[in-house]
């Protein structure tokens, strides 16, 4: 018998009760992992793309619109490589339950503003040959089922038609996909000239925010002030910041991700730690006598202690284990629902190495104690107690 098949057999001793430890350790890991991939959805994290881009929109409320006359004007500065308005569509697909985010835009020049919003050529042609067609994120149509052609009806919520009705009509010109590692949320484009010519009057002729990418090694601060103070005495004045502040600044709203996932998880495992730390004492005074044979049969003090040890990092590594693999196990099937929420929900292996140091580290806390004791156990009085 080997060291290892030592560990199992001693770890094995009361099945059920090392089962329902295993699989407690399993689940407060995998909420590590789905509660760190949700923190970093919010975060955004820092991108390239986001730095080099700028979310402008209304200086006072973010659901104020501004004049199309902006847009040319934002295009002439210094700096600027690309830019392309987006207005926040709002409405459902049959089923006030099935909403996602609707962005109107110009198909001229948002594909070069947004590089990451990958399209093919052919989807593109098609999407510009008829301006009631829309271009979807490659997740929505797997869900909702949608083939070339089909007429996708929305019930708009925010911009009525130009006869009042609230019904719209799009015609679905094929998908798109966001470059890996995007942050971008799964959308429906519409073309902005189809929206402007079939909406309510008031509604046409503005946008709700202008998507800037940068020319290369451009200082996006130099280029906000540029925009920000263009507008500043105008009746419609602008706020301008990087995509990623702009994205932090949203998720701040419904309070720091970051803080409230790491209290719940303190919360966790230190429930998880105590109860992992009770099962691990019983366990050892059950088999002080077992330990005592060992030292009979000549095996030193530091192995016995090392062994004991090496049973707590064994149950909650593997537990560490077991849980992060389940997390990256159903990966694809919360990403395929999250995404259209979160824009983006991935397990980074960053996180896996974490809690697999934390696992480890949580058994050495657990093992230490009882290792103590076994190293210190005297053969004559562990005997005596058995009988």
């Amino acid at each position: 018998m080997n060291h290892l098949t030592l560990i199992l057999a001693n770890l094995m001793r009361k099945p059920t009760r090392t089962v329902l430890t295993f699989l407690t350790l399993v689940v407060a890991f995998l909420l590590f992992m789905l509660l760190r991939a949700v923190a970093e959805a919010f975060a955004g994290g820092i991108t390239i793309e986001g730095v080099q881009r700028l979310h402008v929109g209304a200086k006072y409320s973010m659901t104020d619109s501004l004049p199309f006359a902006h847009i040319r004007a934002i295009r002439e500065q210094p700096g600027v490589a690309a830019a392309s308005t987006v207005v926040w569509f709002g409405g459902y697909y049959q089923d006030p339950r099935n909403s996602f985010a609707k962005l109107v835009i110009d198909p001229n020049d948002y594909f070069e503003a947004m590089p990451e919003v990958q399209v093919s050529d052919a989807v593109l042609k098609r999407f510009r040959q008829s301006r009631q067609s829309v271009i979807v994120a490659d997740v929505l149509a797997r869900k909702y089922g949608w083939r070339i052609g089909d007429a996708i009806p929305i019930r708009g919520e925010i911009w009525p038609k130009s006869d009042g009705a609230w019904g719209w009509g799009f015609l679905y010109a094929g998908s798109y996909t966001a470059q890996t590692g995007s942050s971008i949320q799964p959308a429906m484009l519409i073309q902005h000239e189809y929206f402007s010519e079939s909406a309510i009057s008031w509604a046409a002729n503005q946008f709700t925010w202008a998507v800037v990418r940068l020319d290369d090694g451009v200082a996006p601060k130099a280029v906000i002030d540029g925009i920000d103070q263009l507008f500043e005495n105008s009746p419609d004045p602008t706020k301008s910041v990087s995509e990623d502040d702009y994205r932090r600044q949203f998720a701040n709203q419904l309070g720091d991700m970051g803080a409230i996932t790491t209290l719940i998880l303190v919360a966790v495992f230190f429930t998880i730690l105590l109860l992992t730390a009770n099962v691990t004492s019983l366990s050892f005074r059950e088999r002080v006598p077992e330990l005592a044979v060992l030292k009979t049969l000549g095996f030193e003090d530091r192995y016995v202690s090392r062994l004991v040890l090496a049973e707590a990092i064994a149950l909650c590594g593997l537990g560490a284990l077991g849980g992060i693999a389940l997390g990256f196990a159903i990966e694809p099937a919360l990403n395929a629902q999250l995404g259209e929420v979160l824009g983006s929900f991935h397990m980074r292996w960053s996180d896996a190495l974490t809690g697999l140091a934390i696992g480890v580290a949580m058994g050495v806390v657990i093992g230490v104690p009882s290792a103590r004791a076994a190293r210190k156990l005297s053969i004559i009085a562990a005997l005596r107690e058995a009988h």
